[in-house]
């Protein structure tokens, strides 16, 4: 046996031979975890009505004492689900975790309580408790590997809460901003396809609220532009994305950023015109005469004042007149 080995040996039989009971127990409860109880005073806290139990989680808390809040008012919920006192004990059970920033672990409680008591609290401070939590987890705060080690930040989990969020009370206050946000994480992530069905679901879903409706339709167009940005040759997104600010200036009029989306169209019909006259070289060098022809045909449809327009017009001719010596 080696000298380690002798160590613990020799540890082992003094704890298990000292009567005493140690000075810092931890103790584990069922649906609890570990929690520390200070010597002399294990289950002082504990008490035998949902009502006193309750009072002891309030008080903790208002005395920022997070750690026993958080005991006593998991009793009430583990001891008495289906008491009047349950929803309250849940409820600091959240704010202990916000309070103390494990946002996702605050997030998941609030959850709960909407769940099991959807009558028994105040659903819309709840809501934008949860929606304050999302906004942070947008604002590029981390998510944490088993509730307490940062891990990484995540534009998918934070569009998954946000979804939760219009799930719980998709007529409530908070709703269409969260639909908004779901939007806004997905352009983040630069998943633009995403943003615009997010978007889409803001306008339809909320039409009768203006504002709300505006600007969704309005972000849509955005993220079908930076969509049409990213795509190689593919002028369908431009087009779409067209429609979309169209529609806009069409159903706001009024709205100040009618110029800009007037603005931006021209933009996008030039580079719907460049995308087509670059189509229409790539056929012509490789004497594809047809396909070159429709494609500088389309440059004049696209944007027939754009710089390209005047360029394909000379290709137009040129590939005529080749065509006639040709004699085809």
């Amino acid at each position: 046996m080696n000298r380690w080995s002798i160590r613990l040996f020799l540890i082992a039989v003094c704890v298990l031979a000292v009567p005493y009971r140690s000075p810092a127990p931890l103790i584990y409860t069922p649906g609890e975890g570990w929690t520390y109880e200070p010597a002399g005073g294990e289950g002082n806290w504990q008490r035998t009505r949902a009502k006193d139990q309750l009072i002891v989680a309030q008080d903790a808390f208002d005395k920022k004492d997070y750690r026993l809040a958080l005991k006593a008012a998991r009793r009430v919920v583990r001891v008495w689900p289906l008491s009047d006192y349950a929803p309250q004990a849940q409820y600091i059970v959240g704010r202990c975790y916000e309070t103390r920033g494990v946002d996702e672990r605050a997030f998941k409680e609030y959850q709960t309580l909407l769940e099991k008591y959807p009558k028994a609290v105040n659903y819309e401070e709840v809501l934008k408790r949860q929606f304050d939590i999302a906004n942070r987890f947008l604002g590029g705060e981390w998510f944490r590997l088993w509730t307490y080690i940062p891990f990484f930040p995540s534009m998918d989990r934070t569009s998954v809460l946000f979804e939760k969020i219009v799930k719980n009370g998709p007529y409530s206050d908070i709703a269409p901003q969260a639909q908004m946000k779901i939007g806004e994480a997905r352009e983040k992530q630069s998943n633009y396809a995403e943003a615009v069905k997010a978007y889409q679901r803001a306008a339809d879903r909320y039409n009768d609220r203006p504002q709300i409706a505006a600007d969704a339709t309005y972000r849509e167009g955005i993220a079908y532009e930076k969509q049409a940005q990213t795509a190689e040759y593919d002028q369908s997104t431009a087009g779409q994305a067209i429609a979309t600010f169209t529609d806009f200036m069409t159903l706001y009029p009024d709205d100040s950023r009618v110029p800009e989306s007037q603005k931006t169209i021209t933009q996008l019909r030039m580079e719907q015109a460049r995308g087509n006259f670059e189509i229409a070289r790539y056929y012509e060098k490789n004497k594809k005469w047809n396909g070159a022809m429709i494609y500088y045909n389309e440059v004049l449809l696209r944007d027939p004042n754009s710089p390209y327009a005047a360029q394909a017009r000379e290709r137009i001719e040129a590939i005529k007149k080749h065509l006639v010596t040709a004699g085809r």
